[in-house]
């Protein structure tokens, strides 16, 4: 097996957390901690998924198979990051709003999706990512 298939998504997504956590700290002006996780700019879910679909290009082609259902993964992704996730994020903002004061029910997390410009951004962090681990790893 080649291990640049396996440690291109491990390096992706080891990347793009910091450099999130670090983004959303600059825009909240604290550590945002509570900003973990779903949501943010970068996208952890599109950068790695380009991330793969690139190398996959750079090695076997676009012609390849492989690069077909890459690219198809990639569009599940991103049309999951940008409307299933937000149409739930803004569930879970109704119920939080209906629940309010309620002691037994527990906060639910209102930002889950991503908006265009941070999927965007996971999509060049990925295909940065895959261009640097074919040069590392040729």
């Amino acid at each position: 097996m080649d291990l640049a298939y396996l440690v291109t998504p491990l390096l992706t997504w080891t990347a793009v957390g910091p450099i999130k956590f670090l983004i959303n700290s600059a825009k909240a002006r604290r550590w945002a901690f509570n900003l973990v996780g779903n949501g943010g700019f970068p996208s952890n879910h599109s950068a790695v998924v380009s991330s793969m679909a690139t190398l996959i290009a750079l090695r076997e082609g676009i012609g390849h198979p492989a690069f077909g259902v890459a690219v198809t993964l990639c569009f599940i992704v991103i049309i999951d990051a940008n409307s299933l996730r937000q149409h739930v994020g803004r569930q879970a903002a109704a119920i939080n709003r209906l629940a309010d004061g309620d002691q037994q029910h527990g906060w639910l997390r209102e930002r889950m999706g991503h908006t265009l410009v941070e999927i965007a951004g996971g999509l060049a962090t990925g295909i940065g990512i895959g261009h640097l681990v074919q040069a590392i790893f040729g």
